[in-house]
């Protein structure tokens, strides 16, 4: 069994040799035959540099140059993408993920679980970050009924060939487990080491709350509507539809019976927008339903993953 640990690195000219050098005397002790896929996503210091350095003195390094930053999610893209381990293991490259967890995280897998996602439980930052990301993190969890304490956890450990058949978008690297259930994963979780930074600058802050708010509105389409929009949107533009039925009803009932002319009201806007409101919704989930018989139909795929088939010959 192999093993591919993927690293995604942006300016960490100062962390590499340190990472490359724990994860090689980790992996020396596990005694598994592994690969570490590094990808340096445009950087602007020597990190490209270095890594040169680190692949042309060692056989199973891979180093994928991006010709731009393109972010976190599609360097982790890249680095899966050429993995060839049964399993992969993703990191930071920031040393805040301790490579000696690997072998545990490994371990997992070998008992059956096809993701086994990190948690660091002791995080070594501040209480502008934990906050935030515990909130996030809960909402995720209802949302989406995959139970993890720590999305954000980059130290995770995956079934290669389940991995690679997921495909990445925006800034949905930190959600993989999640697309992972939708074809049937088994889920787990470990508590992992997490270490203060020493070098370099977070790309993280409090400024991408609104990234991961978006992402949530995302992953509620993706979990509840992503086979079935018309539903999803519909229901939503009937409630609507039906509401301003209400207001056009009371509107004629005050009319009538107390004598308010409505038109002296906010009725007649409020009925004009609910109804516009409902049918705009229906008519998004319509153009859903066939964007989505489109994306399976194209590129022959189904709304479904087969595990495995029993016949009798």
């Amino acid at each position: 069994m192999d093993i591919s640990i993927a690293v995604p690195l942006y300016n960490e000219e100062e962390s590499i040799s340190l990472l490359h050098n724990k994860i090689n005397k980790t992996m020396l002790k596990l005694g598994m035959t592994y690969e570490i896929i590094y990808v340096n996503d445009g950087s602007s210091d020597q990190t490209g540099v270095t890594l040169d350095q680190i692949a042309s003195s060692n056989r199973n390094v891979c180093v994928l140059h991006l010709r731009r930053n393109f972010g976190q999610t599609s360097a982790m893209m890249a680095s899966i993408q050429h993995t060839v381990g049964d399993i992969v293991v993703t990191l930071d490259g920031d040393l805040q993920n301790d490579p000696a967890d690997i072998p545990r995280l490994v371990n997992k897998i070998k008992e059956g679980y096809d993701v086994v996602s990190g948690w660091r439980k002791d995080r070594k930052e501040g209480v502008i970050r934990r906050w935030p990301s515990r909130i996030a993190n809960w909402l995720v969890s209802r949302i989406t009924g995959v139970e993890l304490h720590d999305y954000g956890c980059t130290l995770k450990a995956y079934q290669g060939d389940m991995l690679r058949k997921i495909r990445l978008y925006g800034e949905m690297h930190r959600f993989i487990p999640i697309y992972a259930m939708q074809i049937g994963a088994d889920i787990t979780e470990l508590i992992v080491k997490h270490n203060p930074r020493k070098y370099g600058k977070s790309k993280y802050g409090i400024g991408r709350t609104p990234r991961v708010v978006l992402d949530i509105i995302v992953l509620r389409f993706l979990s509840k509507a992503m086979d079935r929009p018309i539903q999803f949107f519909g229901r939503t533009g009937i409630y609507s539809i039906m509401l301003s039925l209400v207001f056009g009803i009371y509107a004629i009932y005050i009319k009538f019976y107390e004598g308010v002319d409505f038109i002296l009201t906010p009725l007649p806007l409020l009925i004009a927008l609910l109804f516009l409101t409902g049918m705009i919704f229906i008519m998004i989930g319509l153009l859903g339903e066939v964007q989505i018989r489109t994306y399976y139909e194209a590129q022959n795929r189904f709304p479904f993953e087969i595990d495995r088939i029993v016949r009798i010959d």
